[in-house]
């Protein structure tokens, strides 16, 4: 961060020369008169008042900082000077009022804030905009560069200040200082250096917010307020939400979108072209600019852009508001109050996007399925669109509408094994092959293989089809059938697969004594994963005892078997994964398999066990994964290591850290990261079913790929 404050020089040589003020302006400020002035607290970030700024360059900029000082030197309200500390342009520069100096900007006379009086306490940040203008970029971050300096660098050192972070109006209801930067004038908010950039927030967002909380707080039963800060999110459409329900009758109001408020929609018959309720109209604008449409800038009224923006989202939908508006309205409503996409957003699939308006167009409002909802349309396969998919599956095949409830039941699955596995036309056939588009791409013999989007809507046997469908069956180690059969259809739908397929692996916690080896070794096991450690003492309540025991290694050989070493701390919680715990887990791991007399080059298997999303891989997971490889390196690099988790964490793991193989927790099959992305290249084992062996042993059954991890098949001396 790289931070220049402007003298006042800058902007004092706009003062006239025949001003009694001129030498004032242009030199360094004054010590206040008052002495009551410890800056600790924070800042007050104000704005130049009613109206709007046109400042193109810097000259119109310092030109309006001269002519503020003017007013407030001539007067006797700020002792004498411009009465803030620092000003900020719009095109991000920094200029020097009172410095370092006290300030006279901050409502004085106000209440203390703890033990503080509002200018004793606090530096004052002018914006050079009016309440009709808006932030730039180079404002925020030029606001979130000069708190910075304040807090960690201030006067070469001294009159460092606190956290605290208000707008001028706060505890001073006479003023509406700072205009449209109320939104950012908080803790947390993009201008504080101690939360993440977040970069411009949404004037219209904040507008339907301040609105909504001060509409309903105390008067909807179990209203929510929710957070103002030009920011969409859940909590700002289920507040929306609650202001719905109390505007429709219902009471207490809840922070859901369900069957009481969907039929309180449909028996109000009203779309927002003929709604009279002026409330009711604020809250579908505001759900309009929430979702990213534009709407009414005065959310009181329905406007044309508004309707223009409806009439978009219901096609962007796969909807057509010309034929369907009025019975589609509940369904779009629903939509419009919740966080799901319905534009293609920057890292969606088009043809993700059409499958998707596909679904609804045909089996919400088509078919009308009671238990479907309009699933997102914004090229991205996520658990709602799984369980719209798998419901419109439902219906092609012949479940009664009634009981469609998009779970893989044993119902589906004998469909599936019947009809399912027959010749397939028309939308049984498109549904097969947009599920073959959602697991694209797939390794095949001469690279990466994509499902061609031409092929999911032709009845036709194409070759680019069939190559692609025989190519994915192998790399899952199914038999290459090139056909719909059952194993083919449930290892699209759902991360497990077959899940009573026959495999040749499994894990357990429990030790394989010589009995139990031969018992697995009888029911065709090959291969058992076993844990190098456990995490908890054995006195502790959560003890396992899942170890292996010091002669179990020996043991599963003689029994004819191999094993994978797997370890496991505390890895089903964000906090637990760092790069301080990889690097100690991965030598605690090595000296464990050493311990145990692993030779040199197994791969050791560290286990992600809860769903991560990319923020957490990005934040935590990867370091982690990077201790690892450095606390192995340091132990001598003896041995390789694997990645457990979902489909999503093992890729990204194996791709960006070097993960030597994959072990896919396919059990877990709710996890976004096991929807609607492919199978790992690099998998060795997929976890697909957990069941008792025998009273009081639990196993995790696993597919164990051909071409993967050979596991240990011997002790070294």
């Amino acid at each position: 961060m790289t931070l220049t404050i402007q003298p006042r020089s800058a902007w004092g040589q706009y003062v006239s020369l025949d001003s009694d003020l001129y030498e004032m302006a242009n030199h360094p400020p004054r010590p206040s008169l008052n002495p009551d002035w410890s800056p600790v607290m924070g800042v007050f970030i104000h704005h130049r008042g009613p109206g709007s700024a046109d400042l193109p360059d810097e000259t119109a900029c310092r030109l309006d900082i001269a002519i503020v000082f003017l007013a407030h030197a001539q007067g006797s309200d700020y002792f004498g000077d411009i009465a803030y500390n620092w000003l900020i342009c719009p095109h991000g520069n920094v200029y020097t009022g009172r410095g370092y100096e006290r300030g006279e900007a901050n409502y004085g006379k106000g209440p203390k804030i703890e033990g503080y009086g509002r200018n004793e306490g606090f530096y004052s940040i002018c914006a050079l905009m009016r309440s009709d203008n808006t932030a730039t970029v180079e404002m925020l971050q030029a606001y979130r560069d000069l708190i910075h300096h304040l807090r960690f660098v201030g006067d070469n050192g001294s009159r460092l200040t606190g956290d605290r972070i208000y707008p001028h109006q706060y505890e001073y209801p006479e003023t509406e200082c700072p205009g449209n930067l109320l939104m950012y004038a908080q803790p947390g908010s993009t201008i504080d250096p101690a939360a993440p950039w977040t970069g411009l927030a949404d004037i219209d967002v904040f507008a339907a917010q301040r609105w909504v909380n001060a509409t309903y707080t105390g008067v909807a039963d179990g209203y929510v307020r929710c957070p103002e800060n030009g920011r969409t999110g859940w909590p700002t459409v289920f507040s929306l939400t609650q202001g719905l329900q109390h505007e429709l009758g219902i009471s207490p109001t809840v922070q859901n979108f369900g069957p009481g408020t969907f039929a309180a929609v449909k028996n109000r018959g009203r779309l927002p072209s003929v709604e009279t309720n002026e409330n009711l109209l604020r809250i579908f604008n505001g759900a309009l600019w929430c979702k990213g449409y534009f709407a009414s800038p005065d959310q009181r009224y329905w406007s044309v852009r508004s309707q223009s923006s409806l009439i978009q989202l219901y096609a962007d939908a796969g909807l057509s508001y010309e034929s369907m508006s009025l019975t589609m309205w509940p369904h779009v409503c629903r939509g419009l109050l919740r966080m799901d996409q319905f534009r293609l957003i920057p890292q969606g699939d088009v043809t993700i996007q059409r499958v998707q308006q596909r679904l609804n167009s045909r089996y919400v409002a088509g078919v009308g399925i009671p238990a479907m909802i309009l699933v997102p349309c914004d090229g991205v396969y996520t658990r709602d669109v799984q369980q719209g998919f798998m419901m419109g599956l439902q219906y092609e095949l012949g479940l009664a509408v009634s009981s469609i409830n998009g779970n893989f039941g044993p119902a589906t699955q004998a469909a599936l094994k019947g009809r399912g596995s027959g010749r397939l036309v028309g939308d049984l056939r498109y549904l097969f092959r947009a599920a073959c588009y959602f697991n694209s791409p797939t390794p095949g013999p001469n690279g990466q293989l994509i499902y061609r989007p031409d092929d999911i809507g032709t009845d036709d046997d194409t070759a680019s089809h069939r190559g692609w469908l025989r190519a994915f069956q192998t790399f899952c180690q199914l038999p290459a059938t090139v056909t719909n059969d059952y194993g083919t259809w449930a290892q699209l739908l759902i991360s497990t697969g077959d899940a009573e397929r026959t495999v040749a692996g499994c894990d357990c916690v429990k030790e394989i004594t010589a009995v139990r080896g031969q018992a697995l070794r009888s029911a065709g096991y090959q291969i058992v994963g076993r844990y190098l450690d456990e995490d908890v003492p054995a006195d502790d309540p959560r003890y396992l005892g899942k170890a292996l025991k010091p002669s179990e290694p020996q043991t599963i050989l003689d029994a004819g078997l191999r094993f994978f070493p797997l370890f496991q701390y505390y890895g089903r919680v964000l906090s637990n994964f760092t790069y301080a715990k990889g690097l100690s887990h991965g030598q605690i791991a090595t000296d464990k398999a050493a311990g145990y007399r692993i030779p040199a080059g197994s791969c050791l298997y560290f286990a992600v066990d809860y769903d991560a999303l990319d923020v957490d891989i990005d934040s935590n997971i990867k370091p982690y994964f990077q201790g690892v490889r450095e606390g192995i390196r340091q132990r001598g690099d003896r041995y390789r290591y694997g990645v457990y988790g979902s489909r999503h964490v093992c890729s990204r793991i194996s791709h960006e850290v070097d993960a030597q193989y994959s072990m896919v927790a396919a059990m877990s099959w709710g996890y976004s990261g096991n929807l609607g992305f492919p199978m790992p290249e690099n998998w060795s084992f997929n976890q697909v079913k957990e069941f008792d062996f025998q009273s009081g042993w639990g196993l995790d059954n696993n597919v164990w790929r051909d071409a993967g991890d050979l596991g240990v098949s011997s002790l070294s001396g």
